[in-house]
């Protein structure tokens, strides 16, 4: 039987990415590093390029050869080259939840805070189900209703990493939202919309979640051009945002161009109204339905 290939996650492309880094701030070849190690050179390629695995132990001792020797960097690669195989439980719905849709399930998994500004509809953590099943009904229109059905379930169950995520600390969450979003009503389901703007304030009482409307008088800000989300992770792992469309959605990486988003974030922020504010002008839509 062929062996089948092995298909690099984006766990596993990241751990092979930050290896490489540490090797070139060394300023050691392959050919050196893995001498160093007394691998074959392939190795250290195939490991860099996401090609195979490594094991806890030897991401510890390949960091020693590196003279990187901070414990929360240990603990992190260590843990990552822990988890760099496993399957996340959306692998389980095949091709029906797209490739950088998984990425990102897989990001945010891993994060320790993320950052949404959202002008148009309620961020996806903070969706009730009749709610997401609306959006992602009239968003993937082309696809059969099984589908739609499929991503409903998907989009509930990675709410759990703002609740529970394996002992770990919960998802810190702050997102900014146009106070127009709270406004939205649905023909077909008249109550659809209480029941979101009641399950926003049961969310914003959870210390790990903040949530800032933007007014109907707005200051213009960065979040007029399109929906974003800045993805923080634990020491080494650098900072990730995402960019959507219709179509699907965009990786932003690089320090330069990461901190144009964060940056855009603050900005959004100062222009949004005060947590208690927000939270009180949610009270008021929701008791005039």
């Amino acid at each position: 039987m062929p062996t089948v290939p092995l298909v690099p996650t984006l766990r596993r492309r990241r751990l092979g990415e930050a290896l490489r880094r540490f090797r070139n701030e060394t300023g050691l070849t392959i050919e050196q590093a893995a001498a160093l190690m007394g691998w074959d050179n392939s190795k250290l390629s195939r490991i860099e390029n996401a090609k195979i695995h490594i094991r806890p132990v030897e991401a510890a001792k390949l960091l020693g050869v590196y003279g990187v020797d901070a414990p929360d960097v240990l603990m992190a690669i260590e843990a990552l080259a822990r988890d760099a195989g496993k399957r996340g439980w959306w692998t389980t719905y095949g091709s029906v939840v797209d490739a950088h849709i998984k990425d990102y399930l897989s990001l945010e998994s891993d994060a320790e805070s993320t950052r949404v500004c959202s002008m148009n509809l309620i961020p996806g953590l903070l969706q009730t189900g009749g709610y997401a099943r609306e959006f992602i009904a009239a968003s993937s229109f082309w696809r059969p209703q099984e589908e739609v059905n499929a991503l409903v379930e998907v989009r509930k169950a990675r709410q759990s990493v703002l609740t529970a995520r394996d002992g770990r600390p919960p998802l810190n969450f702050w997102a900014v939202i146009h106070e127009s979003v709270l406004h939205q009503r649905f023909v077909s389901q008249p109550s659809l919309m209480r029941e979101q703007l009641r399950h926003l304030l049961d969310m914003a009482a959870l210390p790990n979640i903040t949530i800032q409307l933007m007014p109907m008088a707005m200051t213009p800000h960065p979040g007029m051009i399109s929906l974003f989300e800045v993805v923080r992770f634990p020491a080494p792992w650098p900072t990730v945002v995402l960019t959507e469309n219709l179509m699907g959605g965009q990786f932003v990486e690089g320090t330069e161009h990461v901190g144009i988003f964060e940056k855009a974030f603050e900005r959004i922020v100062a222009a949004a109204l005060p947590v208690d504010d927000s939270r009180e002008i949610i009270k008021t839509i929701m008791q005039k339905d």
